[in-house]
């Protein structure tokens, strides 16, 4: 599999604050690139019927992705509203 950042995905990474933005980091470009299973992800849903858009959570964000055939893109990271 091959992953790919997004423009925006970048953007809102450089947002975040120092401590998130290490946990982010290292979760999408060092843990995805040694475990290109997708069920390993945190609470991974998926979006739409295709089978394209998913989201997950990891601490307190969520990154948006899009999976085409051998192609995991990460689009987004916001954090997650507070409950």
């Amino acid at each position: 599999m091959e992953v790919r950042y997004a423009r925006s995905f970048l953007t809102d990474l450089k947002k975040l604050p120092p401590e998130a933005y290490q946990k982010v980091y290292y979760f999408t470009f060092v843990e995805v690139k040694q475990n290109l299973n997708l069920h390993f992800l945190p609470e991974l849903r998926q979006l739409d019927l295709e089978g394209i858009f998913y989201r997950f959570t990891n601490s307190s964000y969520l990154i948006g992705i899009e999976v085409t055939g051998e192609i995991v893109k990460f689009l987004r990271v916001i954090p997650m509203p507070d409950v």
